[in-house]
């Protein structure tokens, strides 16, 4: 369905017209109107806490490339990842401007880029950096033609989480879980493990999700074989993991079997509840750290069940156009059929962007958080 909905949208190539701003001296390009020479965007040029994250209204716009294009930004998606890259964690070349998930329409086109079909206008999505901006400059290789009938909100949260859940789910466990089998899932209440759930069912698993009390509503309604209701943590919106004994619950569950794949974007706070929940031969899969760190632990953990660990990422699992396509085309398509459903908590101006991050760090979110752009 997406491969149609590419071809159909990268049909038109754009009629030629000069850009004659800043943007490039070297390649003709096509421009939906003057794109000004600066432009509003979050930007991070000391790490630190939220407050890090300083809105500025005269940032360079990036220059086209060849082989990419411009697009103006609608939505630019929040995640975890973008804390981790504004605290240091993930160390970034200062200043940068933070994000790395957008959604708008293509403003200007380079030759290579209109060759493929692209054209000013198009509604896209995509994952570089930058997109806490008015202006992103993405290669057309990481562009994302939105379909008729999926919101640029919806699209844009397809990008960074879709994906990630679409590979956590499909590629990431190695074929160590099959259908029928128990997997377990943290924090199904927010984000990315919303979409996870949703995606674990649709492979055949079976699957427990934990979640916090104020979030249990919509963890309801992702179709869950059982759902771990946690207390919250005093004073916050996340999950207090000691407030239930899981490792029981999931034996009880499971018939004392244990999971064959645990899927854990929590970090710090579930590391052991994880492992301990693992079936002989079961998967560890760490790919976040909301609660802070996975801390280092001796590999000699892991032989009472033989068990495995993987701490994988998204650009590993996107290695190609192709395979970014092909992931992209199963999310949009289960969309499209009713069989996956999003939710957007909320969009913050991108005027308020450490308010942004600080709703997500929080805790508080219920599916995905978005900065308006305009």
């Amino acid at each position: 369905m997406f491969a149609t909905a590419s071809r159909r949208v990268f049909q038109n190539v754009a009629s030629a017209s000069a850009c004659t701003n800043n943007l490039t001296a070297f390649f003709p390009v096509r421009c939906m109107s003057s794109i000004p020479s600066t432009m509003k965007a979050a930007v991070v040029r000391e790490v630190g806490d939220a407050h890090a994250l300083k809105v500025e209204t005269d940032f360079p716009t990036p220059e086209l490339k060849a082989g990419g294009v411009i697009v103006k930004n609608q939505f630019a998606g929040i995640n975890f990842i973008d804390t981790y890259h504004r605290k240091g964690l993930y160390p970034r070349d200062l200043p940068f401007v933070g994000g790395q998930e957008g959604g708008g329409t293509v403003a200007a086109v380079s030759d290579e880029a209109a060759a493929q079909g692209i054209k000013v206008g198009d509604p896209v999505a995509y994952s570089v950096f930058g997109s806490y901006a008015q202006y992103t400059a993405v290669p057309a290789a990481k562009l994302l033609p939105v379909p008729d009938g999926v919101g640029l909100d919806v699209a844009t949260s397809c990008v960074v989480q879709g994906l990630t859940a679409h590979y956590l789910t499909s590629s990431a466990h190695a074929d160590l879980i099959k259908e029928g089998e128990w997997c377990l899932i943290h924090g199904v209440g927010g984000g990315t493990c919303q979409w996870a759930a949703q995606m674990a069912k649709l492979r055949g698993f079976k699957v427990i999700g934990t979640c916090s009390k104020g979030k249990s509503d919509i963890a309801k309604t992702l179709g869950c074989d059982e759902l771990i209701v946690l207390d919250e943590v005093p004073g916050a919106s996340y999950e207090d993991y000691e407030s239930v004994d899981i490792v029981s619950r999931v034996m009880e569950v499971t018939d004392g079997k244990g999971c064959k794949a645990v899927i854990d974007g929590i970090g710090k706070s579930t590391v052991d509840i994880s492992i301990n929940s693992l079936a002989h031969r079961g998967i560890f899969i760490s790919f976040g750290n909301a609660s802070g760190a996975v801390p280092a632990f001796p590999v000699l953990r892991l032989i009472g069940k033989s068990a495995y660990v993987t701490r994988p990422k998204l650009l590993d699992y996107t290695v190609d156009r192709a395979e970014l396509v092909s992931r992209a085309d199963e999310i949009f398509g289960w969309l499209k059929d009713g069989k996956l459903n999003v939710s957007v908590d909320c969009a913050f101006p991108l005027d308020e962007a450490a308010e942004g991050h600080l709703y997500l760090e929080a805790g508080k979110s219920k599916g995905k958080v978005l900065y308006k752009i305009d």
